[in-house]
């Protein structure tokens, strides 16, 4: 199995997050090969079996070129690209691809979802979803994750690896 984990992150979260999932791909399938990118380092995604896209959820939903600057401007540690653009580049998949979209999010009740926008754009670009959207909370906009959600992030990633 190969599986591309691509994410988004301003304050750290994202990036934890995606992390504790490729830790789970990897535990689900010992002998897959995992790589966990950064959107800025993430260029082409090749031929894969399990893309994962996530990102932080901005101003209810996917950031923007505006909420980059306003997190940056607010002491945002990780600045940089952003997922839209990449999203834009990203090739059709083939038969049989699959993909899943998370972000993080504030446990509020109009917090909003990147996730779904996210999602979107995968099977707008004909990428099968292997699981409905995830969201994994974070206690405050600069963090930290909340209690659990690692755990949780790599408990979805096996699965997504098993599926």
């Amino acid at each position: 199995m190969r599986a591309v984990i691509v994410y988004e992150s301003s304050y750290g979260n994202t990036g934890q997050v995606a992390a504790a999932i490729a830790d789970g791909v990897r535990q689900a399938e010992p002998d897959a090969e995992v790589r966990c990118l950064p959107v800025a380092e993430a260029g082409t995604v090749g031929d894969v079996d399990l893309l994962v896209v996530g990102g932080p959820t901005h101003m209810r939903g996917m950031s923007t070129r505006l909420s980059r600057t306003l997190a940056a401007k607010a002491g945002a540690s990780e600045y940089g690209s952003g997922l839209r653009s990449w999203l834009r580049t990203l090739p059709d998949g083939g038969p049989g691809a699959r993909a899943a979209a998370f972000d993080t999010r504030a446990e509020a009740k109009h917090a909003g979802a990147a996730a779904d926008g996210i999602a979107a754009r995968l099977t707008k670009h004909h990428w099968d979803l292997a699981a409905e959207p995830a969201g994994f909370l974070v206690e405050d906009t600069g963090g930290p994750l909340c209690a659990g959600e690692t755990d949780r992030a790599r408990a979805w990633g096996a699965r997504l690896a098993r599926r």
